[in-house]
């Protein structure tokens, strides 16, 4: 990859990192959408939105900790859950077209509901008790995809638990992170031991020190009530439209 190139994929990363987890997401989907678009191999897609989503998220739990927010007694029947769910799906040898199908139907529910989630972003409502066993299955489920595909899965968590009024934004923005740390670290787990783990050297030091820098730059802008509604609902279309083409091009191997 030519110097430039790399360089404007680097700022997009930073920019990503930043506006996602302002809403306390890692960036996954978004970091696979521009893989997409200038790498082959999907085993290097899937181990590099992974690293990267890892790197944002640890500086995210870490401060969510330090303000209160991040509660591990509410937030284990999510984390039992989804470990050995994100474990098995990182496992799964898929094939490229199957890949690529299930990536871009992922990007578009991803963008969907991040442009849910910040359009309700300032929604105010008594947070709500839920049985025990509503926390296993959506983390069972939803750890599932995010190792299958090579993402976190907080995208898809928080608008679903903002729905359900589960409690307060940050709350969910906290568990969020923490969930995504949790699966990025055991969908890495299952690359491994699939022997699929694929990284993108050496350019991915510089991915890393990228949305290291945005990730702790977001969630900062995060804790101080700060907002940037609009960029967010801009990056969930462009999500979409990725999305879009990577089930169209990649996935089907249709031409437009």
């Amino acid at each position: 990859m030519e110097i430039v190139d790399f360089m404007l994929l680097a700022v997009f990363f930073f920019v990503i990192a930043l506006l996602y987890s302002s809403v306390g997401f890692g960036g996954g989907s978004s970091y696979l959408a521009l893989l997409t678009l200038v790498l082959v191999n999907f085993y290097t897609i899937r181990s590099t939105a992974l690293i990267c989503n890892l790197t944002v998220v640890t500086g995210s739990c870490i401060l969510y900790y330090k303000k209160g927010h991040l509660s591990l007694r509410k937030f284990l029947p999510f984390i039992i859950a989804s470990i050995p769910f994100a474990f098995l799906g990182a496992m799964f040898k898929l094939t490229q077209d199957v890949f690529f199908i299930i990536l871009g139907c992922s990007l578009i529910v991803s963008a969907l509901a991040l442009a849910y989630q910040t359009l309700k972003a300032n929604f105010k409502a008594e947070p709500k008790h839920y049985p025990s066993w509503v926390s296993y299955a959506l983390g069972g489920t939803i750890g599932f995809l995010s190792g299958l595909v090579g993402i976190g899965g907080g995208i898809f968590l928080a608008p679903l638990l903002n729905h359900l009024k589960w409690d307060k934004p940050v709350v969910i923005a906290a568990l969020a992170s923490f969930f995504i740390w949790v699966n990025s670290i055991s969908g890495l787990g299952g690359l491994m031991v699939s022997n699929t783990l694929s990284l993108f050297w050496p350019h991915i030091i510089g991915l890393l020190i990228a949305v290291f820098l945005g990730g702790q730059l977001g969630v900062r802008i995060s804790l101080g009530k700060l907002s940037a509604k609009a960029i967010r609902l801009i990056t969930a279309i462009l999500v979409f439209l990725v999305g879009i083409r990577v089930v169209w091009v990649n996935g089907l191997q249709l031409n437009f």
